[in-house]
């Protein structure tokens, strides 16, 4: 207000001195003989143009360009409000097209740039390796026992840790009660890489990591503010049955990749679960070295492992090298591909909602060439009219970008609900400074795609020809531009389309699967095992036999079994020796899976040949097997495996229907998600001490039960039937078998649900674009078609004239939609099970829908051209 107040005053100051000299002259020339009038006007004549003296004082005190802009986004403002439905339809287009842009790439952000919460994160790493000489490439690894001893001692420029693949469910003793936690189990120094410091207490010493160290725990915060007190430091919980000792507390915002309520010592051996891959490696580069120096060591240290060593005898010729990945990536590894998909997706979105918004301007334009000839035949420079022009196209990205940002808010909350539980490595999709950043850019981009156009078509405007037409439509040249940016659209929609429809194929197909197995009225909850008195082979015995024994007792249950993994889920890999037939002597890989008799027949899975196991099948008994069909024809060759034996003196007594697994392939393979692999049953009686403590560290078994009809409270009665044999036994979670089914493919669908969206979308914007095209023709061209149907012409003939236009846009983009897909389809192929990149089907569905959506959005607007009174419009002037 201050420079505001001292301008005006400076004003009235200069005008008061113009008026003082003015009185002077006057006076003078009175004294000279003239009349007081003429004086005055004599002076005013030698004074000059008062008015200009006043424009260039104004001038001088002023910042021009800022009095030129306040006034052109004035003007502009006004325009915008005067065409309230093109600005409603610019609006909505650039909030979807920004909007979608800014809600994916706030999931790029949080996944693939913004900083890890760790101090000095870009010295952590996860391994990978490179193998040549076979078709796997990069992938991610694990470790054995033997290799985590080797890195541990031998690679100094490495800080080194490891933990359980993921937080397994644990039960906690505590006050009388038992509760149902998430543990994880790392080695020492695990906490030190990850820079994180216990609010109370230690982290774990290097000898409460040896094989038989002392039992201790780490508690979360959210465990201890919840179930201790503050003096917790060396008291003693009881976890899995066992006493350990409480040596820390973590802080509340601590955060490392393995999320749990309590951590214990790893105790990593070459022993055990160390026989294979099941621990997951962190690496802390140290002070002054190098990740080139650091993967050098690491394969020195390696060179001569086990593990090394059968890789070269079963793979001559290859060659297998380890290295070190930043965590960021590593972590994000499965997801990347996926995301950045989105991200190429929703910038399709983005160019299409441009596309759009550029041809309406290029109309709004060519309706206003009258108003632009005048301003420019008053003198208004060219550079004027355009700047003009691009303040409205500025005012309207602004808009647009704080409407994306909100409709962007709202999709990420809508994303975030869709996701399962845990399904990102981070807690939080925050629109942050760089989220905002680029929502920022993409205003400004769409200034300039959108402006470049109408600024072109001014910058040649004819005066004569503007002024004097009466005609408000495109030019035949802006005709074929629009037509040119519609065919664009369509093209891209199409390959959004195609894309669209190549993962729902994929989803129909995994979902078609024949499960092997009836599901209807199943029943299924788990509970941890992972129990000192479970390591106990009789006791376990004992809560199978009276656990499911009860179950079987509760009115409507028709049958009850149990099993360490069902169908669907994935099960334990082991190496298997195959004894005899034409595969006799090889070594094999199998999943297994221990379950109790009745296992079969609750699921009820048909037995093809054999029997099934009964309750003589006992730790006593000889050891017998059952097996899938595709495990007996895979090594058994048409043989009956009936009587056959495996690993030793095992017998096959039985061969069982295949049913659906999950894969265990593992993530980084290409294998599909769900899959028909080779499955060998064991009775869980014939189950020794070892083997279960070492699965149950991993697996959580399931109860099963089967009922004819929905049963009242049939969870407290299943969890009551165990609870007599062991009261300190909760189950973790109930699930039908549906729900169970429905869950493995839960990628799968969310990925199909965004990608229809975005296709979706761009099939809308696609047909809004044909819509306004088609719309204008009919309105540039009415008083044409007056004329026409005066003389003869039908509105048949008419109609398909004017819609020509979009049919011919159309066609063009489809087609050009082909060829693209033709490149970008094969992108897809590692997320493609069951159906062709160039699926047939697909490509026909794509075409019928597009066909569908452009009739439509042609024959609409050209339904006007029915409502034409030739008489009427032939009178209008």
């Amino acid at each position: 207000m201050f420079w505001r107040k001292r301008n005006k005053r400076s004003s009235a100051d200069f005008s008061s001195e113009i008026e003082a000299h003015l009185q002077d002259e006057t006076a003078r020339l009175q004294e000279q003989g003239l009349a007081e009038a003429e004086a005055r006007a004599a002076a005013r004549r030698s004074f000059g143009n008062l008015l200009h003296a006043e424009e260039r004082f104004y001038e001088s005190h002023r910042w021009l360009w800022w009095d030129h802009i306040a006034r052109d986004i004035r003007y502009a403002a006004r325009m915008l409000a005067k065409t309230p439905g093109f600005t409603a339809v610019a609006l909505l287009m650039l909030a979807l097209g920004i909007g979608a842009n800014t809600a994916i790439f706030s999931m790029v952000n949080a996944l693939l740039l913004r900083t890890l919460p760790y101090p000095h994160a870009e010295r952590l790493g996860v391994l990978y390796a490179r193998t040549t000489g076979l078709e796997t490439a990069d992938e991610p690894r694990n470790v054995d026992g033997e290799q985590w001893e080797q890195l541990r001692d031998n690679v100094p420029s490495l800080l080194p840790a490891i933990s359980s693949m993921r937080a397994n469910g644990v039960n906690f003793r505590a006050d009388g009660k038992v509760q149902y936690l998430h543990a994880g189990r790392v080695s020492a120094h695990y906490f030190d890489v990850f820079g994180v410091q216990p609010l109370l207490g230690r982290n774990f010493l290097e000898v409460e990591d040896r094989p038989h160290g002392p039992a201790t725990a780490i508690l979360s915060y959210a465990l201890w503010r919840n179930t201790a007190d503050p003096s917790v430091i060396g008291h003693t919980m009881l976890l899995k049955g066992e006493p350990y000792t409480i040596v820390g507390v973590l802080p509340e915002n601590a955060t490392t990749p393995l999320n749990a309520d309590v951590c214990t010592p790893l105790q990593a051996s070459p022993q055990g679960e160390g026989v294979g891959t099941n621990f997951r490696p962190f690496f802390r580069l140290r002070d002054g070295a190098t990740w080139q120096q650091a993967d050098a060591e690491m394969n020195r240290a390696w060179e001569h492992t086990q593990r090394i060593e059968n890789f070269r005898k079963e793979n001559p010729g290859s060659q297998r090298t380890f290295y070190s990945v930043p965590l960021q990536r590593g972590q994000t590894a499965v997801l990347r591909p996926q995301v950045l998909g989105l991200l190429l997706s929703s910038g399709v979105i983005f160019l299409i909602a441009c596309a759009n918004l550029a041809g309406l301007t290029l109309v709004r334009m060519s309706r206003r060439k009258a108003e632009f000839a005048t301003r420019l035949a008053l003198g208004a420079s060219r550079w004027q009219t355009q700047r003009q022009l691009w303040t409205e196209t500025l005012l309207l990205g602004l808009a647009g970008g704080i409407t994306g940002i909100v409709t962007g808010s709202l999709a990420l909350r809508g994303l975030l609900l869709l996701l399962p539980e845990r399904f990102l490595p981070v807690s939080s999709l925050p629109l942050d400074a760089r989220v905002l950043g680029f929502t920022v850019f993409l205003s400004l981009l769409t200034t300039v795609l959108c402006g470049i156009l109408p600024a072109f078509a001014t910058s040649d405007l004819d005066l004569r020809s503007s002024l004097a037409t009466r005609s408000s439509g495109l030019s035949p040249g802006s005709l074929r531009l629009r037509q040119l940016l519609i065919a664009g659209e369509v093209a891209l929609t199409v390959v959004l389309l195609a894309g669209a429809g190549l993962l729902v194929r994929t989803l129909i197909h995994l979902e078609a699967l024949p499960p092997g197995f009836n599901p209807s009225g199943v029943l299924t909850a788990k509970a941890s095992l992972d129990d000192v008195t479970y390591h106990d082979a009789a006791k376990f015995r004992t809560l199978l036999n009276e656990s499911v024994a009860n179950m079987r007792a509760i009115p409507g249950v028709q049958n009850a079994a149990m099993g360490l993994t069902l169908p669907y889920e994935r099960a334990v890999l082991t190496g298997v020796t195959i004894t005899e037939g034409k595969e006799a002597g090889r070594q094999i890989t199998a999943n297994e899976v221990y379950v109790t008799p009745g296992y079969f027949e609750t699921l009820q899975i048909p037995l093809l040949e054999g029997r099934t196991f009964t309750d003589a099948d006992g730790p006593s008994a000889p050891r017998v097997v059952i097996v899938n069909e595709s495990f007996a024809r895979s090594f058994f060759h048409g043989i009956d495996p009936i009587g056959h034996h495996q690993d030793g003196d095992t017998v096959v007594v039985g061969v069982v229907r295949d049913t659906v697994t999950s894969s265990a392939a593992g993530l980084h393979t290409g294998a599909a998600p769900l899959t028909k692999e080779e499955v060998i049953y064991l009775p869980a009686a014939q189950m020794d001490g070892a083997f279960l403590s070492l699965v149950h560290s991993f697996f959580q078994p399931s109860w099963i039960v089967r009922t004819a009809a929905p049963i009242e409270g049939l969870p407290a009665e299943m969890q009551q039937a165990v609870e007599t044999v062991d009261p300190n036994l909760p189950f973790s979670g109930f699930y039908s078998m549906s729900d169970l089914m429905a869950s493995t493919l839960a990628m799968q669908r969310i990925e199909v649900a965004l990608l229809i969206a975005m296709a979706a979308l761009a099939l809308l914007l696609s047909a809004v674009g044909i819509f306004a095209l088609v719309a204008s023709l009919v309105a540039q061209r009415t008083r044409e078609i007056g004329i026409r149907m005066a003389l003869g012409s039908t509105v048949q003939a008419a109609m398909t004239q004017v819609g020509s236009a979009g049919v011919r846009a159309a066609g063009f983009g489809l087609a050009a939609g082909l060829v693209l897909c033709l490149g970008t389809l094969r992108l897809m192929r590692s997320l493609l099970y069951g159906v062709g990149v160039y699926d047939l089907p697909t490509i026909l569905a794509v075409v019928a829908v597009l066909a569908t959506v452009v009739l439509v959005a042609v024959v609409v607007p050209t339904l006007r051209i029915a409502r034409i009174d030739p008489a009427t419009t032939l009178r209008e002037e």
